[in-house]
């Protein structure tokens, strides 16, 4: 491709196919509001971090979507999207549990109806060649008075753990090193890490926000940064696909008032589905 402008210079790229084709590794994400590719400031996901971590043999395809369950994900066909492109060897990376709680009807919870549809994404991720990996939900910001995270999930999380052990599937825990994270920023900075941000920070917000469901930038990257600990130890050959980075404890999280992050100017004040 060759491309002339007003200046004298030519540019030119070259586009090369990749040899042998299959080389590449495609982990796809399947998850909500907190995995999703969020379009507007401050909203951030672990989702749309995660991919600087791979080195240039994996592609991440994040189909996340706000306010999805696993329930919807099945029935709006988003499974069944991933699946068509997904080929041998390639990754899926489930993480639901925040909207499927507030499933009520006949059969639904943790242990019937949840626990159905897990194990419809893994034998059908399993019946293409795709490898799955569960990620228990990420924690809510929601303190006691001894300054202990209070599970806001219910048996969600151990529901995950137990079909994670049951069908042998490597687990990342995030919901239990989102708590650890939150507990050591305290219930005071740790809202530092999602969208907590007083009246008129950005364009048109007259009111502030104060979410403590979703993530802002600095957020979504130590969740990011908590999700490649757990690769690496969940699947260890994925680990070999990484850039070699310090280890990240959720007991020493990065310093919020050293994290840079330069807002882009399209923002959001509406909370995004499933909050």
């Amino acid at each position: 491709l060759e491309f002339t402008g007003s200046a004298p210079a030519v540019s030119k790229i070259r586009i090369e196919p990749i040899t042998p084709s299959d080389s590449i590794t495609t982990i796809f994400l399947c998850g909500n509001s907190t995995v999703v590719d969020q379009c507007y400031e401050p909203w951030t996901s672990w989702g749309q971090i995660i991919p600087a971590y791979f080195n240039s043999t994996v592609s991440v395809a994040n189909h996340a979507e706000s306010g999805e369950s696993l329930t919807s994900f099945i029935r709006s066909k988003r499974l069944d999207k991933v699946l068509s492109s997904a080929h041998s060897g390639d990754y899926m990376i489930i993480e639901f549990g925040h909207n499927d709680q507030k499933e009520k009807w006949p059969g639904a919870g943790a242990w019937y109806n949840f626990s159905a549809n897990l194990k419809t994404f893994i034998d059908k991720a399993k019946e293409k060649g795709v490898r799955p990996i569960l990620v228990t939900p990420a924690a809510r910001r929601s303190f006691d008075s001894d300054g202990r995270i209070i599970n806001t999930h219910g048996d969600y999380p151990d529901a995950i753990r137990t079909i994670a052990q049951r069908e042998n599937i490597p687990l990342v825990d995030l919901n239990k090193m989102t708590m650890a994270l939150y507990e050591s920023l305290g219930e005071e900075g740790s809202k530092k890490a999602f969208v907590h941000y007083p009246a008129n920070t950005f364009d048109g917000q007259s009111e502030p926000l104060a979410d403590n469901t979703h993530f802002n930038p600095y957020g979504a990257t130590q969740l990011a940064k908590l999700m490649a600990e757990g690769l690496k130890k969940a699947v260890p050959e994925l680990a070999g696909k990484m850039y070699d980075a310090p280890s990240f404890s959720p007991a020493n999280p990065d310093n919020p008032e050293e994290f840079i992050w330069h807002p882009s100017r399209f923002s959001e004040n509406e909370k995004p589905y499933g909050n």
